[in-house]
């Protein structure tokens, strides 16, 4: 299993749709995320839990790709049926929207375990990743992940439409960026997460269209501290992947500077190349070498 962490680019894709997870599936995407809430009509979930189911099992191996399904709301009514139409084929996590206290997480997991007993799966196997900014109640819990923290959360990420709608806000300004409570908001889960040590995976660039949209977003969340990002077309994903795989010279210089904190360990302050550094380069250059070895993996 790939940990949540490892992943740069999470596509988006229909459960109902064989072609559309087929072409998906060759997209260079690091972990596809199954739809089973938004692209799915509620006449159609019954054959769209069994096609995910079937994708699941055909693909028991996942060592290239992850494949995680995203079920409806615990709040829905319909969490319980997408969770045993899928949990036969073994998922590598569940992506739960609209939740809006960190106490949901509770009754998931029960529903979760009792399905890993099931079908003689390992407790635990099957990891959150949690949509944690999508009503207003959630923005005011995020801080209550750090505390509920469980085992099998793996991740945070956060979503402008589903708030906006509830807001009766546009989330971006005539330039394309986005207004304060949305950033807020996902300054918040990027906090939320780094309390709760798990990843924060950065939310969606709604013009597929726009690589170089893409892109920015894409480089602006590995700055910022997002380990991946959410994608809603094998387009974006080749922009993802660049964006989170850091470069040559700049794997070269954290190299650098591991190595001369290694060469000192005693050193608090050293210096290399005419530059003072200090404890958090160490730290920054040994994140850099960890999204190198990550990208790795999936190249």
């Amino acid at each position: 299993m790939t940990a949540a962490s490892s992943i740069r680019s999470w596509l988006f894709v229909p459960g109902d749709s064989a072609r559309k997870q087929e072409k998906a599936a060759l997209s260079g995407a690091d972990a596809l995320i199954l739809d089973l809430e938004d692209s799915v009509a509620a006449e159609l979930l019954p054959a769209a839990r069994a096609r995910v189911c079937a994708l699941l099992r055909a693909r028991a191996e996942r060592a290239g790709q992850a494949l995680w399904v995203r079920v409806n709301a615990l709040s829905s009514g319909k969490l319980g049926d997408d969770l045993a139409g899928v949990m036969p084929g073994a998922p590598d996590g569940v992506v739960l929207p609209k939740v809006s206290r960190a106490s949901e997480l509770t009754e998931v997991d029960a529903q979760l375990g009792e399905l890993e007993r099931r079908h003689a799966m390992t407790p635990g196997t099957v990891k959150l990743l949690v949509i944690a900014t999508e009503t207003p109640q959630a923005i005011f819990s995020l801080g209550d992940f750090a505390n509920a923290a469980h085992a099998r959360l793996a991740a945070l990420t956060w979503g402008a439409e589903d708030l906006s709608a509830a807001l009766g806000a546009v989330a971006r300004d005539d330039n394309g960026a986005l207004t304060f409570t949305f950033e807020l908001a996902r300054s918040m889960c990027l906090l939320a997460a780094a309390a709760a040590e798990v990843a924060c995976i950065d939310g969606v660039c709604v013009d597929f269209r726009d690589s170089a949209a893409v892109s920015r977003e894409a480089a602006r969340a590995c700055r910022d501290g997002f380990s991946g990002k959410l994608a809603i077309h094998p387009a974006q994903v080749a922009c993802i992947n660049a964006a989170f795989s850091p470069q040559r010279q700049e794997v070269e210089r954290a190299q650098k500077i591991v190595a001369a904190f290694a060469a000192a360990p005693q050193a608090g302050v050293l210096s290399l190349d005419g530059q003072m550094l200090d404890r958090p380069h160490l730290l920054k250059a040994q994140r850099i070498l960890a999204r190198a070895a990550r990208a790795q993996v999936h190249s």
